[in-house]
């Protein structure tokens, strides 16, 4: 699942993912991402923008890891904020990893087969 309320990225992530066939869910805030796991979606991995109207995405990481059945799912943020306090502030919140826009889509890839277990 990509989340991100930028609909370009969200573009652009799909696009990457799908043609290195992975499949694809979007979200385009984190109150929409959180009510598509209610509703049984249950991605191998989000890859969540921290920056987002509404809730952000350390709340919407804090908010799935505090639940049980959630807690294997793994999470990576993908942001423009590169400062070493957001990737320390995105481990504790609960990510699995940290990527920084722009991104390569090919290191994209390699990522997230790493977090996979690929």
């Amino acid at each position: 699942m990509a989340v991100d309320d930028d609909a370009d990225i969200l573009k652009l992530v799909s696009t990457t993912l799908s043609i290195s066939g992975f499949a694809v869910i979007t979200a385009v805030s984190g109150q929409e991402c959180l009510a598509l796991l209610e509703k049984g979606v249950k991605p191998a991995l989000i890859l969540l923008d921290i920056m987002m109207p509404g809730i952000d995405g350390f709340e919407v990481c804090r908010k799935i890891r505090a639940q049980e059945k959630y807690r294997s799912m793994k999470i990576v943020m993908l942001t423009a904020r590169t400062q070493n306090r957001d990737a320390v502030d995105s481990y504790k919140f609960g990510a699995d990893g940290f990527i920084s826009k722009p991104f390569d889509p090919d290191k994209l890839i390699r990522d997230i087969k790493l977090y996979l277990g690929d």
